[in-house]
């Protein structure tokens, strides 16, 4: 198993900066955050360089943040959630490595949002403040916007309710004896 990357990608709250380091101890590769690294290259969290720099700046330091880890081998890269938003970005992980997408739903995605408040997009449209319902509704219209991006990944878990553990050993099943690796 040689040059070998794989994204990780999901709504915010699928696991991905959780999972992502625990695949990449068990399978014995490198292991970046998308968004810390960017904090860190900037020395502002990631709601911040929104507020005072906008989204368009930051995802042009998220691109040549995520083409600058791309360079290394055996390396799992968890993207931020609206990476993925972007048919240029997805060519790219795709010419470059495999893009699994932990899904979950939006109920699920409530649960482990609910007391959040450090995500731009439910800052800057003001999610974090509604009902239940209309928190959930709004996700909803986030991850279908989403939707026909994250159906692009090569491998597709459900994450919702499931054991990180669980998650990681069937991700690591499938990358070792799956077919879809093959071209790796």
């Amino acid at each position: 198993m040689k040059n070998k990357i794989i994204y990780l990608t999901g709504f915010m709250g699928s696991g991905k900066s959780t999972i992502g380091p625990i695949l990449a101890n068990t399978l014995g590769w490198d292991f970046y955050d998308l968004d810390r690294v960017i904090e860190n290259k900037l020395g502002k969290k990631i709601v911040d360089i929104f507020d005072e720099e906008g989204e368009k700046y930051f995802r042009q330091v998220e691109q040549e943040t995520f083409k600058e880890l791309s360079c290394g081998e055996n390396i799992i890269i968890s993207l931020g959630g609206g990476t993925i938003a972007n048919q240029v970005n997805i060519d790219y992980f795709k010419s470059h490595g495999k893009i699994i997408y932990l899904k979950i739903s939006p109920e699920e995605a409530y649960e482990r949002l609910k007391f959040k408040r450090d995500r731009p997009v439910l800052i800057k449209d003001g999610t974090v403040d509604l009902s239940k319902i209309d928190f959930i509704s709004k996700l909803n219209d986030l991850l279908n916007f989403r939707k026909h991006f994250y159906e692009q990944a090569d491998l597709t878990v459900e994450a919702n309710n499931a054991a990180v553990g669980k998650t990681v050993d069937k991700i690591v099943r499938l990358i070792l004896n799956g077919k879809m690796f093959e071209s790796f």
